[in-house]
């Protein structure tokens, strides 16, 4: 046949075959709905996900909510209550953020009891982790006495402090300020800075054991260009500083005074172990490692092998040079008032002359102290190490005792 195409003459052959034989033609097959399966079964997955997701993030909600309601009875039961002016929750769908505004706490068990104030704090979990809480403190936060107007106001870029575990105590706790800014409130509009600097880091974990059965803890401080310049002299420059600490000897980590700890500490025969000190100032560095512990009488025994480059520079500060003078006197049996007197006289003589005694003084001192360590460098730089001994609270610097420091409990 003429306009048909072989398909279309063998479809109809066979339909022409089927009649003669007495069967039915054989229908054509039906083409599947793809495009109705293309957008119903994506659409169906998208909606279980979404639905199993709401599920996650609401179950994850309330144990990040549990965790952080642990958090706050724990401390409620150690006498420090926390407020929130108001708060709420969000975060959804990858977060679960708790917000309060207007917070405060109220040391009431501390020795001298203190009220605290922030603006705003905002702790973060995220979903596949909800017992670890990540906290955003917006300064500034005042302190006071109850009652009081605030004494101290602490400010900053910003603060960051990170709990893991679950309450009632924490398995690791970290927290970051950056631009911290320490000032005390006078009587009047101003204020004295009391600690600045521009970071500041400090991490705590349990490297053994765990929270109810002998954790060994590790403390790590990093701060970056801090000073306190009304603090010590020795604080006035800014400096870097990296400290290392590892305490063994506690029980556990439950809610204590702290002399009842060090008495834990004392008598389990624990240890306070400096793993790492560097302090680093323009003109000088200082390194340090040893290990201390607290004796029946709640004094230190230990020792820590120091070693200083620029002590000229920082021993006057530390006031190490006037202990090692009385000590001298003490033995030498020379009267402190009649040395002083003699000082003043010079001055009257020729102003300032005392002032150049008192260096070269300083500067046999220093050489004194050097004599009793031994030569080593630091960063390539000329140092002296020298061993910083502690005997039930007596601080000696090589054989010459110059401090003490007071009974833990």
């Amino acid at each position: 046949m003429t306009g048909e195409s072989p398909l279309s003459i063998m479809r109809g052959d066979g339909e022409r075959m089927a009649r003669r034989s007495g069967r039915p033609p054989v229908p054509r097959p039906r083409q599947p709905r793809r495009t109705f399966l293309r957008i119903v079964v994506p659409l169906a997955v998208l909606i279980g996900l979404a639905v199993v997701w709401c599920g996650l993030w609401y179950y994850a909600a309330g144990v990040a909510n549990r965790t952080l309601a642990g958090w706050i009875a724990s401390e409620a039961a150690a006498g420090r209550l926390y407020t929130c002016g108001s708060e709420g929750i969000g975060g959804f769908p990858f977060s679960i953020q708790v917000r309060c505004v207007q917070a405060a706490a109220a040391f009431k068990s501390a020795p001298s009891p203190v009220d605290l104030a922030a603006k705003d704090i905002t702790f973060t979990a995220q979903v596949y982790r909800p017992t670890v809480l990540v906290g955003d403190v917006v300064g500034p936060v005042t302190v006071a006495a109850p009652g009081q107007a605030p004494s101290l106001v602490a400010n900053w870029a910003s603060a960051r402090m990170r709990l893991d575990g679950l309450p009632p105590n924490p398995e690791a706790v970290s927290i970051s300020v950056q631009r911290p800014h320490l000032d005390r409130r006078g009587g009047g509009t101003g204020g004295a800075a009391l600690f600045v600097a521009d970071n500041a880091e400090l991490d705590a974990r349990i490297i053994s054991g765990s929270i109810q059965n002998n954790p060994v803890i590790d403390f790590t401080l990093h701060f970056v260009s801090a000073a306190a310049p009304t603090l010590h002299p020795l604080l006035a420059e800014p400096m870097r500083g990296d400290v290392e600490v590892v305490v063994r000897g506690f029980k556990d980590l439950e809610q204590k005074p702290l002399a009842q700890r060090l008495r834990e500490l004392q008598a389990a025969g624990g240890s306070i172990e400096l793993k790492t000190l560097r302090l680093q100032r323009a003109d000088a560095i200082v390194v340090a490692s040893g290990k201390v512990t607290v004796n029946a009488r709640g004094r230190l025994d230990g020792m820590l092998q120091v070693a200083v480059y620029g002590l000229e520079a920082i021993m006057p500060q530390l006031g190490i040079d006037r202990a090692i003078e009385q000590h001298l006197d003490q033995l030498t049996g020379i009267d402190q008032t009649q040395a002083q007197q003699g000082l003043a006289a010079l001055d009257r003589l020729v102003p300032g002359l005392s002032g150049v005694v008192r260096q070269g003084a300083n500067a046999t001192l220093v050489d004194d102290v050097k004599k009793m360590g031994r030569p080593t460098e630091i960063d390539s730089k000329p140092a002296v190490a020298l061993p910083l001994r502690f005997s039930d609270g007596a601080v000696y610097l090589g054989l010459i005792r110059v401090g003490d420091v007071p009974p833990l409990f």
